[in-house]
């Protein structure tokens, strides 16, 4: 079952069967990314933004789309569910990614007219959008920035562009969180599918959950993973070539996220080496959100060009 049918197969059961936040990092995952990307916000970020009761706004914000997940909202589970993922081997099929989620979508149906036996397979919400979104959701952080910016100026009341600019940096979180995630970038995001599976990797439908879920709610440490955050930098270039490199170093890590369930490694306290890669993946995430953030800062600075009639 592909991811896209999977999270809707997932709604149509009772609630009381399903895990808490059963999607991506669960809700201690996403919560512990995005405090730590608003705690670690630098000094030159407004401080409106790195005040505890935002940072805490922040934090809450972490799960937040997996909320929009609900079985009595279908309509909008359907619209966004493919914003979380993106299965990179197939996408890759478009070289290159185009910057614009529209573009993306002719080019895949595209793909899908001159092969297809694999059309079902490049259907664009099988793909999945995940660089698009956040690339989408970061512009509207640098945009309400600039509002902040053009407000101050004014000398007008900044506290309703300040709640927007909360609730985005919070809601981009999500998605940068997801990045982090090796299985939310690829085909084998729950259990193996390709048939060469010469080390023989699980291909049952519980690794990601097991994973992101209760490892990571019983074994993620606050300072721990604070500890292997990188430095804060501006992002230089583009912004979505570069978040797009992000995705693919977590790509890198599919394999290895198997092989460490193949020993055991996400049962229980699991084993020094999976402790080591959960926390690393989640300091991954926090340190790009927080630097994606900043820079969004730094880029509001640029004045909007003057409109042409």
């Amino acid at each position: 079952m592909n991811r896209f049918r999977a999270f809707a197969a997932l709604l149509l059961l009772p609630l009381v069967m399903l895990p808490p936040s059963a999607f991506a990092w669960g809700n201690e995952g996403h919560r512990m990314i995005n405090r730590l990307a608003a705690e670690k916000l630098p000094a030159e970020v407004p401080a409106f933004l790195r005040t505890p009761a935002a940072v805490s706004e922040i934090e809450y914000l972490g799960p937040e789309p997996d909320r929009w997940r609900g079985r009595l909202e279908p309509e909008l589970v359907n619209a966004q569910a493919p914003d979380h993922f993106m299965d990179m081997e197939v996408a890759d099929v478009v070289k290159p990614l185009p910057h614009t989620r529209y573009e993306f979508i002719a080019d895949l149906y595209k793909a899908a007219a001159a092969a297809p036996d694999r059309a079902r397979e490049l259907a664009p919400e099988r793909v999945g959008f995940q660089p698009w979104q956040t690339t989408e959701v970061y512009e509207r952080l640098v945009i309400a920035f600039r509002e902040w910016r053009n407000e101050t100026a004014a000398k007008a009341d900044t506290k309703p562009v300040e709640a927007t600019i909360i609730f985005y940096a919070g809601w981009l979180g999500h998605y940068v969180g997801d990045g982090s995630q090796p299985l939310h970038t690829t085909i084998q995001y729950n259990g193996w599918v390709s048939k060469e599976n010469p080390n023989g990797y699980t291909t049952g439908h519980q690794i990601h959950w097991q994973f992101e879920g209760p490892f990571v709610g019983a074994n993620a440490k606050h300072d721990e993973v604070a500890a292997k955050m990188t430095e804060t930098k501006k992002i230089s270039g583009d912004i979505f070539d570069s978040y797009l490199a992000y995705l693919r170093t977590t790509n890198s890590f599919v394999e290895k996220t198997y092989q460490l369930e193949k020993n055991n490694g996400y049962i229980g306290t699991g084993n020094a080496e999976s402790r080591a890669f959960m926390t690393e993946r989640l300091a991954a995430g926090a340190s790009e959100l927080r630097d994606m953030i900043y820079t969004a800062w730094l880029q509001s600075a640029t004045p909007e060009p003057a409109a042409k009639y």
